[in-house]
């Protein structure tokens, strides 16, 4: 029984479910009921997924307004496609009542209607927009009932009309109770007069909603006003000065140094000017009808109630500066380009050009080859590689020879400390200012480099062989070591041009005044003389020591005192309370000449001799030994001269002196004492000896002790002769001719590879005397700058051709950086030139852009990234008003473009460029038409009325919201 009971049951069952199976659905019969349905069910999707699922979907980014995204789906309907598109925020009180407006940057339709998320249904035509009503109305009903059916209430727009207006219609659903309608119109020309002004668009406003046959300008009505000014300052245009170059050449392609600038330009105080004219950042250009301009100043009224026409006409007349808030804003348009240039003319691009030539220089023997008629050069050297005309090069030369004032010879004051990590010539130096006249002579290309060069040289050996000073060059001191080798040359050049010069003079006096004589007070930049042993065990080389000659010493060219009964001759006066060990006499510290002059092969020379004569003890005979060690201290020691003349001017000045004393006052560590039998420290005074303990008690080293030490002996050959009677350790003819013989022998590679070093240093310590306030940000960036040089061009140090591919990238890899450095020091310079009266400001909008362009900074091309202009707002103080008004000067007569002002709010005769106003009108639902439909004790304020309004005196866009009860 109980089965039977269940089969009628399960037979019963499969009825009702084939029943429901033929069920037809009425409410999907038409296609428009299917198109609601397709609608409907994207809404849901969306809804159920939230924001975090629909981010994780791939929900599309939109640069227009921070943290707004947007999804679309396609629908048909009646053989139409259309895209359906909902946009939403990760903020979400963007566009609310309780966001100030003005205070980010919104989509349009957020801000002309105050809404937050939104769709948007329009036809995929090439128009984009709806140009028939009904298919309008019927598209937005559409929707509606979809949102409806779904318990959304997002606003729904559609597009109509035609596109240029900008022309939208919408509709809210928001509860039970009110719907919002909206509408979005624009004027593209002829605005009426009235509306141009306050007072007609208060009226405008007013008439939604009061009586059409009221007089509005008579009556009271009180609504909301927040409001807007955009003022910008005017675009430079080229007959307002005397149109610049491009970029920093002339027409002849010559340095801009040596070319006479006439007009003024802003950077003219900048430390680049005497290269090139860089393009103020901030400062508009009339580019293809599109304005660029330096700065956007945002007046902002907060919301404010207003009652009549006659308050408004009162507001228009208004200073801009009795607004509540100022927001500053500069256009920079791609400012930092590319890194390496790009359109961009400054030291970036020149160094680009300059590696380029580098490139070409590695496969070619001789300079020459380059300008050589019957060797042109390389295959891949362009035709179009010129070199400029002989008055060019000559105007240069003139400018790096000839036209040389009192320059400061001290290279190292102002620059960067880490400007020395850069083995490069320093930027005021001759060789300095030659790399930077070859980025702008001709373009930077080899041949022109070439050309340069040559006659550079011819000139620097005019100045040896007239005896003429060599400009730009110190012609005494210690060769630097640290630079480059060509100026290291040139230094030695430069002092030996001054020794010729002495010799040559006619000199009354022909004694100590013919040489460079110094006291014996030796430093740590002093060389170190040394030669090895025989057995290699120990260097053979006396311990520097500081010395110091005594209050009383005697100058050179004073009467010598007599304290010995023989001659002395060239004393530089008495060593401390030092006395002789074989009479009992004070210790004289004699003068002595200079230590020689070295450049850096030179000293390499010297060690691969030491190193060679160390292997010839191994593997050598005895004979090849002996041999290779009289060339190496004939060659090294015996050619300078500088011990044994040392020794011979210590026993002029010391008639009673044995080797004992010359050790102590020379090499005061190879001087043991018995008391303690411990070393005297180098870096100690003087020995302070008393005289009652005479004669001093000690001993030598061992290494000065040892059986045949080399320098007992040359004390023994050491003849009494004061340094005014020796011959100069400097033959200022012989080491002159080799300085000139290695420049006119340079190879290509190893020209072009100091001049990249020697150009990349030289245009970074010129950028780093720019002056532009208290950056720190951009101070660290240079001091990254130079170290990140100093590590690429270390490749260039390299005495062996063994500069790559890869070292080339590198290097180009190093003008992109050096151009984004270099285009924020611009950028600095123009900002602190401008806020000079208002640091914290420019500060302030340095640090936004700079913040904003940190990630493409290490990009050498960002062109296929999607690029976002910098619209970061900063606050103007009220003490700063004055400074930013200053920046807004009255427009001249080519740039005032209208006769006649039409709008009001004039900033130093400048009236806004745009103008936004949102008026708007509250209601309390228990206090009108509402209350009779509202639930008891709903009190809550609605917004019934919202119009915002943009534009100006030719364009003028309203957009209206009205909320109802239906």
């Amino acid at each position: 029984m109980a089965s039977t009971r269940k089969m009628s049951s399960s037979v019963e069952d499969d009825d009702l479910q084939e029943e429901f199976e033929h069920f037809d659905d009425f409410t999907l019969a038409s296609s428009w009921e299917r198109f609601i349905s397709e609608i409907e069910a994207v809404c849901r999707q969306w809804l159920a997924d939230g924001t975090k699922n629909l981010l994780r979907k791939g929900a599309i980014s939109l640069n227009i307004a921070e943290g707004l995204y947007k999804v679309k789906t396609d629908l048909k309907y009646a053989m139409k496609s259309y895209c359906m598109e909902y946009y939403f925020g990760t903020h979400n009180d963007v566009g609310r009542g309780n966001r100030n407006d003005w205070s980010c940057e919104l989509h349009n339709l957020q801000l002309s209607f105050g809404v937050n998320e939104f769709l948007v249904i329009a036809p995929q035509s090439a128009s984009g927009v709806v140009l028939d009503g009904p298919e309008a109305s019927k598209l937005l009903s559409a929707v509606a009932i979809a949102l409806s059916n779904c318990s959304g209430f997002w606003p729904a727009f559609v597009p109509v009309h035609d596109p240029s207006r900008k022309a939208y219609i919408g509709i809210q659903n928001m509860g039970t109770l009110f719907t919002r309608r909206f509408e979005a119109d624009r004027i593209g020309s002829q605005v009426p007069v009235k509306l141009m002004h306050l007072e007609g668009l208060y009226e405008l406003f007013v008439s939604k909603f009061a009586f059409s046959n009221m007089d509005l300008s008579m009556h009271l009505f009180q609504v909301n006003l927040k409001m807007k000014m955009t003022y910008r300052t005017l675009p430079y245009s080229e007959d307002d000065d005397v149109q610049e170059s491009e970029g920093g050449f002339t027409e002849s392609g010559e340095s801009p140094k040596s070319y006479h600038q006439s007009r003024t330009q802003w950077d003219d105080n900048c430390p680049w000017s005497e290269w090139y004219s860089a393009e103020d950042p901030l400062r508009g250009n009339c580019v293809a009808e599109e304005i660029n301009n330096w700065f956007e100043l945002l007046t902002v009224w907060s919301e404010r109630a207003i009652e009549s026409s006659l308050e408004m006409a009162e507001l228009e007349n208004v200073s801009p500066f009795e607004a509540e808030k100022w927001l500053i804003s500069p256009c920079l348009f791609e400012i930092l380009s590319d890194g390496s240039g790009g359109k961009r003319i400054g030291f970036a691009s020149q160094l680009l050009l300059l590696i380029d030539a580098l490139h070409m220089s590695l496969d070619a023997k001789f300079v020459e080859d380059f300008i050589s008629v019957e060797n042109p050069g390389p295959e891949n050297l362009k035709s179009t590689a010129v070199i400029p005309p002989p008055t060019v090069l000559d105007r240069v030369l003139k400018d790096l020879f000839h036209e040389v004032g009192a320059l400061q010879l001290d290279f190292a004051e102002g620059d960067h400390e880490n400007s020395r990590t850069i083995k490069g010539a320093p930027l005021e130096s001759l060789f300095g200012q030659f790399c930077l006249h070859s980025l702008w002579f001709g373009d930077c290309n080899i041949r022109a480099i070439a050309a340069f060069w040559i006659e550079f040289v011819r000139e620097v050996r005019w100045c040896w062989e007239e005896s003429q000073p060599l400009p730009r060059m110190q012609a005494s001191g210690v060769v630097d070591l640290s630079t480059c080798l060509i100026n290291q040359k040139l230094h030695m050049l430069s002092i030996c041009i001054d020794k010729k010069r002495q010799l040559n003079q006619e000199c009354p006096k022909a004694g100590e005044n013919n040489f460079s004589l110094s006291a014996h007070v030796k430093g740590d930049s002093q060389i170190q003389s040394d030669i090895s042993s025989e057995d290699g065990d120990t260097e053979a080389s006396f311990f520097e020591c500081d010395s110091f000659v005594h209050s009383d010493a005697v100058k050179l060219g004073d009467p010598i005192p007599k304290h010995s009964a023989c001659i002395r001759r060239g004393s530089a006066g008495i060593v401390g309370s030092m006395m002789l060990l074989k009479s009992y006499q004070n210790m004289h510290a004699p003068f002595t000449q200079d230590p020689p002059l070295m450049t850096e092969d030179m000293h390499e020379e010297r060690l691969q001799a030491v190193e060679a004569l160390e292997i010839a003890n191994k593997h050598c005979t005895t004979l090849q030994v002996d041999l290779l060690d009289d060339w190496l201290c004939d060659g090294i020691w015996k050619r300078s001269l500088k011990g044994s003349l040392d020794m011979s001017a210590f026993k002029a000045a010391n008639p009673d002196a044995v080797f004992e004393d010359f050790i102590r006052w020379h090499s005061p560590r190879d001087w043991e004492n018995d008391d303690n039998m411990e070393k005297v420290e180098s870096n100690t005074n003087a020995v302070v000896e008393s005289t009652n303990d005479w004669p001093p008690r000690g001993k030598l080293s061992e290494r000065m002790s040892e059986h045949g030490n080399s320098w007992r002996k040359i004390w023994n050959e050491a003849p009494p002769l004061p340094a005014s009677e020796q011959k100069p350790l400097l033959d200022p003819n012989q080491e002159g001719e080799k300085v000139l013989h290695y420049l006119e022998t340079l190879r290509p590679y190893e020209l072009l590879g100091q001049m990249v070093s020697t150009a990349f240093k030289a245009a970074a310590d010129t950028l780093n005397r720019t002056s532009f306030g208290g950056l720190k940000q951009l101070t660290t960036r240079i001091g990254q700058l130079y170290l990140t040089m100093a590590a690429t061009l270390r490749c260039l140090q390299k005495n062996s051709l063994s500069v790559g591919t890869e070292d080339i990238e590198d290097l180009k890899r190093l003008c992109a950086i050096f151009g984004h450095v270099e285009s924020l020091i611009t950028l600095a310079a123009s900002l602190h030139q401008k806020f000079l009266q208002a640091p914290r400001l420019s500060e302030s909008i340095f640090s936004d852009y700079y913040n904003f362009y940190l990630p493409k900074m290490g990009t050498v091309s960002i062109g296929g990234d999607e690029k976002k202009d910098f619209d970061k707002k900063q606050e103007v103080r009220r003490q700063e008003r004055e400074v930013v008004a200053s920046m807004f000067t009255p427009p001249t007569v080519n740039q005032s473009w209208r006769k006649v002002l039409s709008m009001g709010n004039l900033l130093n005769g400048h009236e806004p460029t745009l103008r936004e106003i949102i008026f708007s009108k509250r209601d309390h639902l228990s206090e009108n038409y509402y209350a009779s439909h509202a639930p008891r004790g709903y009190q809550q304020e609605l917004e019934t009325y919202r119009m915002y309004i943009c534009g100006t005196s030719n364009d003028l866009s309203v957009a209206l919201a009205v909320a109802s009860c239906d």
